[in-house]
């Protein structure tokens, strides 16, 4: 064989492996979880005194039972998502909140609307799971009519 043809084959065996490469999975997400809150970074909101996820995340559904307490007391709010772009509506305090849900990598996006006492506030939750598992960090922007704030909440598994 000429050192030619064996290039040439070389590169067809090359392409037909990466072409037959599987896609990463997806993270899952599934755990409980609690804020590290010297490396969370909540803007000019307070820091709450506790934040606890419990996730169960069977792709494309993610269930998200969220446990949060500040100064004004203790509140928990059950979520359902679904990373396949459907439009879900759950509830913040007796508000809808209509989201959709998609992958960017291995990046789950969400994007949510809320309409709070006549004002429209829209939130986008970026999740990236750390390579390790044992650190959620999820980016959120938040957009109401007060103006943009930037959020970083870091999480570590239980």
């Amino acid at each position: 064989m000429t050192r030619k043809n064996l290039l040439l084959a070389l590169a067809a065996v090359t392409a037909v492996a990466l072409t037959a490469t599987p896609a990463a999975a997806k993270p899952d997400f599934s755990g409980s979880w609690k804020l590290v809150a010297d490396k969370s970074d909540f803007g000019p909101m307070p820091v709450p005194d506790k934040m606890e996820y419990a996730i169960e995340h069977k792709d494309p559904e993610v269930k998200a039972k969220v446990t949060q307490a500040n100064q004004q007391g203790e509140a928990t709010v059950e979520q359902t998502y679904s990373t396949d772009g459907k439009e879900t509506t759950n509830t913040l305090r007796g508000n809808p909140v209509k989201s959709t849900t998609k992958w960017d990598g291995d990046k789950m996006v969400i994007n949510s609307k809320i309409d709070f006492q006549g004002n429209e506030i829209t939130l986008s939750d970026a999740w990236v799971l750390a390579e390790d598992g044992k650190t959620v960090t999820i980016t959120r922007k938040i957009n109401s009519p007060m103006g943009e704030l930037e959020q970083k909440i870091v999480l570590a598994k239980q």
